[in-house]
């Protein structure tokens, strides 16, 4: 495809950018989020059906790269950074499966976007010869994620902010065991004050004047476009065998994760019904089921990466369908932590499944449409290992989590953070007395 894909903001108030611009910025210029002026449209004869996942994704992706400096290097970036496996496994539940994602660097889906997000800018040209400095906000595994893609890399580092205490103990040693290029603050606040400060960072001319910024949360299109990736590898796999789209249940915070299954869905491919399962963070679900859209401050849960009360990507879903739309078929459910232990303490007993709490939201998600009779196939999304939250696990299940070699590694190594207060001004006085900024 030859004609050249255009990004806009959500808000409306600048130019058009380019695929290269829109990654390297992060936010737009006016405070809103890219996304595609149109939407492409895919042909699931276009796929090779022996493809694997990365050629997958250089298929999808290719229009999205269209008339980009980018667009000749695509599928060397998708060989680059899916070079794990994401496999597609029957549960024992009858028409039950699960999509594992955590087969990753650090165990969890966050791996996707963060190592292409880190491919891309490695091959995007810069005149400014300042590192580039990438900010990432974390509610648990997205920091630690974006350390591992970008450990190393020259002309680029990392600050990550996480809120201190609302982490599990080996999240918080994972973010802080890179160094080098990788600055790790710990925030006396929630994960929205973290994810509210780094948006004010990049949306600060005077700044990023000083220091060169761009982001790495699922605001920026480099995440958020390989994360489709996985959902049509595996809905295009279950279409050839089945003949039927693929019903997804997709743990859900800050809703990158989700909309990446419904731009699938939007550009084509064979993405069936889709439930967001969400903590006690009830801002999605009372929402979609009618009530005025109202962010809040978030709640702490033991699924904690998903403790989002101002899900940012809600103004690309609301961009792209109207409330209407949303409300009619994107359904939400709440789950607590009492019945986030007990479906864990369950399927560990009777099914020898062990699921990490937030993978937990969307099996008490589906237990729960076949309470009501659902007998309909579907698919679990396992975001994150079980490995990562010990704390919370192994008491349930009586019995130890092996830990992925690579999460072994990362926990073998000294750990720091910085404390800092949740405020712009402190991560603004912070980031201009970076070296070299």
């Amino acid at each position: 495809m030859s004609t050249t894909l255009r990004y806009i903001s959500t808000r409306g108030g600048c130019a058009a950018a380019s695929l290269s611009e829109a990654i390297a910025s992060g936010l737009a210029p006016d405070g809103g989020l890219y996304l595609p002026e149109t939407m492409p449209q895919l042909d699931m004869a276009g796929f090779d059906p022996h493809g694997s996942l990365a050629d997958t994704a250089a298929t999808l992706l290719a229009p999205f790269f269209a008339g980009d400096p980018l667009a000749a290097a695509l599928p060397a970036i998708c060989a680059e950074a899916l070079d794990f496996p994401v496999p597609h496994r029957a549960l024992p539940a009858d028409g039950a499966h699960v999509l594992e994602l955590f087969h990753g660097p650090t165990a969890a889906f966050k791996d996707v976007g963060a190592r292409f997000l880190a491919a891309c800018l490695a091959r995007l040209p810069r005149r400014d010869m300042r590192p580039l400095t990438i900010l990432v906000a974390t509610s648990g595994d997205t920091g630690a994620a974006v350390g591992a893609a970008f450990h190393g890399r020259p002309g680029v580092r990392v600050v990550i902010l996480y809120p201190d205490g609302k982490v599990s103990p080996r999240q918080a040693h994972q973010l802080g065991c890179f160094g080098g290029n990788v600055t790790t603050l710990r925030v006396a606040g929630r994960f929205d004050d973290c994810q509210r400060m780094v948006k004010a960072a990049l949306n600060d001319p005077a700044l990023q004047a000083a220091v060169p910024l761009s982001s790495a949360n699922s605001i920026s299109l480099g995440r958020l476009l390989p994360q489709m990736s996985y959902y049509a590898h595996t809905a295009l796999a279950w279409w050839r065998e089945r003949g039927q789209p693929l019903n997804l249940i997709v743990p859900t915070g800050n809703l990158g994760n989700a909309l990446a299954a419904l731009w699938v869905r939007a550009i084509g491919l064979p993405i069936g019904r889709v439930h967001l399962a969400c903590n006690a963070n009830a801002t999605l679900p009372e929402f979609l089921a009618g009530a005025d859209y109202r962010p809040r401050e978030a709640v702490a849960t033991i699924a904690n990466a998903m403790d989002v009360g101002a899900p940012s990507n809600v103004e690309r879903l609301r961009w792209l369908f109207d409330d209407a739309t949303l409300r009619h078929e994107l359904p939400a459910t709440s789950v607590d932590d009492d019945a986030i232990r007990a479906t864990i303490a369950h399927h560990a007993s009777e099914h020898g499944e062990v699921f990490c709490p937030h993978t937990a939201t969307a099996v008490h998600v589906l237990d729960t449409l076949r309470a009501a009779g659902d007998r309909e196939d579907w698919t679990v999304v396992a975001t994150a290992h079980p490995a990562k939250f010990e704390s919370v696990v192994e008491p349930l299940i009586s019995h130890p989590v092996a830990v992925p070699a690579a999460l072994a590694a990362m926990l073998a190594r000294p750990a720091h953070a910085t404390p800092l207060p949740a405020t712009e001004a402190a991560l603004d006085q912070l980031l201009r007395a970076l070296p070299g900024g």
